[in-house]
């Protein structure tokens, strides 16, 4: 890319050094209004058929606009089967999940999750505001409801281990893990609204207390 933004090159390596190594100062929204797919960045992405690949841009993608001596590696995720390249055969899902939270059958809160599924970029069905973002984080990354509304045969902890590692350790909700969990929680009134992301609609007690 030879004729370069004046300024661009160095917005673009302080958002680099500053902030990409940290996982916090990253401005998709400055990048995508240079590129028209999320492909020509994340090139990989297309092939990948693991969580484990590294999707992430390499400095040869960096450095067409601009000079990148280092990229921060991909954090661990507890997931451990995914296909993007399965998953991008589908098309844009965007309508499945919107037509999910009309049906109010999406299994977490919708906010405004609804006013970002009107976009012809398939990517951001999933990765919901990241065109607009000026940093990454977990907010712009698939949430489990999302997944839930085609993988939607919850039968923990055994539909569990399809898509995730049964040993992260953060897989069960801290709370879990407390001594007294298994006979406080009952007392406390806990809304059974909070337990349908991992345990379905249709979990009872007894699917958890058998005897």
């Amino acid at each position: 890319m030879e004729n370069r933004i004046p300024g661009l090159r160095f917005i673009l390596a302080a958002s680099l050094f500053a902030g990409t190594l940290s996982g916090q100062q990253f401005s998709h929204k400055l990048h995508l209004q240079f590129k028209k797919q999320c492909a020509d960045c994340h090139t990989s992405v297309t092939a990948s058929a693991s969580p484990r690949d590294n999707l992430l841009p390499s400095a040869a993608v960096c450095k067409r606009c601009h000079d990148s001596r280092t990229i921060r590696p991909p954090r661990p995720t507890p997931v451990t089967h995914f296909s993007h390249v399965q998953h991008l055969k589908l098309g844009n899902i965007a309508p499945l999940i919107a037509a999910a939270i009309d049906k109010k059958t999406y299994l977490s809160d919708p906010e405004d999750i609804r006013a970002h599924l009107n976009s012809t970029n398939p990517c951001l069905a999933c990765h919901r505001g990241i065109d607009m973002s000026e940093k990454v984080s977990d907010a712009n990354m698939p949430q489990m409801a999302d997944c839930l509304v085609c993988h939607n045969q919850i039968d923990p902890p055994f539909s569990c281990a399809q898509c995730h590692d049964p040993k992260w350790p953060d897989l069960q909700p801290a709370n879990h893990h407390a001594t007294d969990f298994h006979d406080a929680h009952a007392t406390k009134a806990i809304p059974k609204a909070g337990c349908v992301l991992c345990h379905g609609r249709s979990f009872t007690c007894m699917g958890c207390h058998l005897g």
